[in-house]
């Protein structure tokens, strides 16, 4: 079981967040810089953390140069995922 997010990332932020749309899209904002692949660690640790799963359970599989990513997260399903997510966002 897997499921796929998008989401909207912005690194260099000053703080750490995490924001879903009323539409279910997803805004991250991290403190690590874009290069070598410091961000997309960020992202993928904090929405880990977030879901309660293992850092080697969410990975960037489209977009790894692009502010638009598309994360594999196994163990979970879409559904489980936005709703935890969204209270997570609160």
């Amino acid at each position: 079981m897997s499921a796929e997010l998008e989401v909207r990332v912005t690194p260099r932020s000053s703080q750490i967040r995490i924001q879903v749309q009323p539409d279910n899209s997803i805004r991250v904002w991290v403190t690590a810089s874009p290069t070598d692949g410091q961000a997309n660690a960020a992202v993928c640790k904090l929405i880990a953390g977030l879901l309660d799963l293992a850092n080697t359970r969410v990975t960037v599989i489209k977009g790894l140069t692009s502010r638009n990513k598309t994360l594999r997260i196994e163990g979970l399903d879409l559904a489980t995922c936005q709703a935890r997510l969204q209270q997570a966002a609160k």
